[in-house]
C-alpha cells in the first residue's frame, strides 16, 4: 500500500499498532486515514473510535480481511467513511481514496490570515485568542474560548457531547459530563442571546451544531 500509494503521489506514514497508528494522527496533519481493524495493542475500531471523538472530518477508510455484516455496521456506525474487504484491488482502493479526498474538501470555518476563524459576523483568533462579533470584543474565559473555536473549526457538523467533551476538556476528564451543556449556555449569553443572533443550535438527542440560520 505504501509502495502504490508513493506511486500515485501521496505522502505516507504507517503504523504497525494500534496505539501507534493513534499517537501518529494526533501528532501529525493527515488528509486521510487507511487503518485496518486487526492491529496489535489496540484495535482498528477502538483507534476509529478515539479519532471520531475528537475529529468527524478526517476521512477514514476501513481495511479489513473480516466481512461480516457486524464488523462492516460497527466501522461504519463509529464514523468511517468507507470499508473495503480484502482482498482487494488496488484500483478499487486508489478510486476510493480519492472520492473520499474530494468529499472532504468542504469548509470547517472561514479560515483568513493570522489564525483567524470566521463563521459570519463571528470571528475568532486562535493565536491572540481575541474574539470579535462585528466590531464588538466578546470576553470569554479560557474554556470558553476553548469549547467556542472547537464549534467554529467545525461549523455546520453536528457534534455530540462525547466529540465536544473529548476535544476541549480532553480524553482524560472524569468529570460532570453535563459540563458541555453548562458552557455551552455560558456562550451563548455572551453572543447569541447579546447580539440576537442564534448560531449555536441543539439537535435533539445528539449534540450542538454551530452555524448561521
Amino acid at each position: 500500500l505504501e509502495l502504490e500509494l508513493s506511486f500515485e503521489g501521496y505522502e505516507t506514514g504507517k503504523a504497525f499498532t494500534g496505539l501507534d497508528g493513534l499517537k501518529m494522527f494526533r501528532e501529525q496533519s493527515w488528509d486521510l486515514v487507511l487503518l485496518d481493524i486487526m492491529l496489535p495493542e489496540m484495535s482498528g475500531i477502538e483507534v476509529l473510535r478515539r479519532i471520531r471523538a475528537g475529529d468527524p472530518h478526517t476521512p477514514v477508510i476501513m481495511l479489513t480481511a473480516k466481512d461480516s455484516v457486524e464488523d462492516k455496521v460497527s466501522g461504519l456506525d463509529l464514523g468511517a467513511n468507507d470499508y473495503v474487504t480484502k482482498p482487494f484491488e488496488m484500483e478499487e482502493l486508489l478510486a476510493r481514496v480519492r472520492a473520499a479526498l474530494r468529499l472532504s474538501q468542504h469548509t470547517k470555518g472561514e479560515k483568513v490570515d493570522n489564525g483567524w476563524i470566521q463563521v459570519g459576523e463571528l470571528k475568532l483568533n486562535e493565536l491572540s485568542r481575541e474574539v470579535f462579533f462585528g466590531e464588538s470584543p466578546v470576553g470569554l474565559t479560557q474554556r470558553e474560548f476553548d469549547l467556542l473555536a472547537y464549534l467554529m473549526k467545525h461549523d455546520r457538523q453536528v457534534l455530540t457531547r462525547d466529540q465536544l467533551l473529548n476535544g476541549v476538556w480532553g480524553y482524560d476528564y472524569y468529570g460532570d459530563t453535563n459540563i458541555v451543556d453548562v458552557y455551552i449556555r455560558y456562550i451563548r449569553n455572551k453572543i447569541d442571546k447579546k447580539y440576537h443572533m442564534p448560531l449555536i443550535h441543539t439537535v435533539r438527542g445528539v449534540g450542538y451544531v454551530l452555524k448561521e440560520s
